[in-house]
């Protein structure tokens, strides 16, 4: 009798893995990008010399490319692709003002500890800040990348160069780009050789980050070289040009981002192998500051820096749009969504780990 209800269990579990129809995922991280920008738009009170560090000649043209009437408005002319097709055909968690929270479980508030959390279904105590230390913790990346059906066919492209250590690259054996690296001859792509030549000559935000156009541009090339199962695209610039208190700078990176998502989403849909199986998931590592006082920084130190948002789009997705009055949902539930989305139990092999979120697969949301 045990065998046969267990023999059960597992034909039931196959068939709901055989009704899914993701065979992809696309793992989309902004960095630092508050949910406030994110739904109501561009904040007036930002645009401003003293508070935003906007220059005097620049205010005018920043008004007219992000402050339209409405927050509507604002929030489209910030982020089109996100609103005009993540949000209007998948579901979007974190508006607050709609009473849909979303927030980090970690205490730490910053981009490690964040990207640990979302990665491995759980906030690590022990990972308090950015020091570079390799992650003893396997992500979700890691773990399907050992699964049979997925070894090398996980990939990653990131701007800041400590996912080299938040993905334990000399354990987990990733592919990975992230910029400023220089590979040795031979190594990589054509195409990876001439990014690299190429950030050699422009002068990076920081030591440990570049431009969020080359991460862009190695993922494509990781699409048309690896034709990844999974792909982590993790972009930065957003973050870098709050810290600096550039608001303009800020808004016009994150429109960037925006457009580099839309870029990478058309080009899946034209390739028959992505088209109609890949699923897009969006969150950023941590929220910041709510003032004017303090929208530049994060951390425990930061109240409301907590704060996020997540959004998913794809087959199995269905199209809540962006939802309100709703229960918490948290970043650790990043790493069983994207193994669930594929038919994979992350849990099973890390229970600790936070469950996935059941409004992104069709047939789970709550009732």
């Amino acid at each position: 009798m045990k065998l046969l209800l267990c023999l059960f269990l597992l034909a039931g579990a196959a068939l709901a893995a055989a009704e899914l129809k993701t065979r992809h995922v696309v793992l989309v991280t902004i960095d630092g990008v508050r949910w406030q920008d994110v739904f109501r738009g561009a904040d007036e009170a930002l645009i401003d010399k003293t508070v935003g560090g906007v220059p005097a000649n620049t205010l005018a043209a920043l008004r007219q490319d992000f402050l339209g009437a409405t927050p509507d408005e604002r929030r489209r002319q910030l982020m089109p692709f996100f609103w005009t097709t993540v949000a209007a055909q998948g579901t979007v968690f974190g508006n607050r003002d709609r009473a849909s929270p979303a927030s980090v479980l970690n205490t730490a508030w910053s981009s490690y500890p964040g990207y640990n959390e979302l990665l491995t279904g759980r906030p690590d105590p022990l990972i308090t800040g950015n020091t570079p230390n390799p992650n003893p913790n396997v992500t979700v990346l890691e773990w399907l990348n050992g699964r049979p059906a997925f070894t090398g066919r996980v990939a990653v492209s990131a701007a800041w160069n400590t996912f080299a250590a938040i993905l334990d690259v000399g354990r987990s054996r990733l592919p990975l780009f992230v910029t400023p690296q220089h590979s040795a001859p031979g190594s990589v792509t054509p195409r990876i050789s001439e990014l690299e030549r190429w950030m050699d000559d422009l002068p990076p935000i920081t030591a440990e980050e570049h431009f969020d156009v080359f991460a862009y541009h190695a993922a494509v090339d990781q699409v048309d070289t690896l034709r990844p199962r999974v792909l982590l695209f993790a972009l930065g610039e957003p973050d870098e040009w709050a810290h600096a208190r550039r608001y303009d700078r800020y808004l016009y990176s994150l429109q960037r981002c925006d457009r580099f998502v839309r870029q990478l989403w058309e080009k899946l849909q034209a390739l028959p192998d992505y088209r109609g199986t890949t699923t897009l998931i969006l969150s950023p590592d941590h929220g910041r500051g709510a003032t004017a006082e303090d929208w530049t920084s994060h951390g425990k130190k930061t109240p409301r820096s907590d704060e996020t948002w997540l959004a998913a789009l794809g087959p199995d997705t269905p199209p809540l749009g962006e939802c309100h009055d709703t229960p918490a949902v948290h970043q650790a539930q990043i790493a069983a969504t994207v193994a669930a989305l594929l038919g994979e139990d992350f849990r099973a092999a890390f229970p600790d780990a936070a469950p996935p979120v059941p409004e992104f697969i069709a047939g789970r949301a709550r009732r």
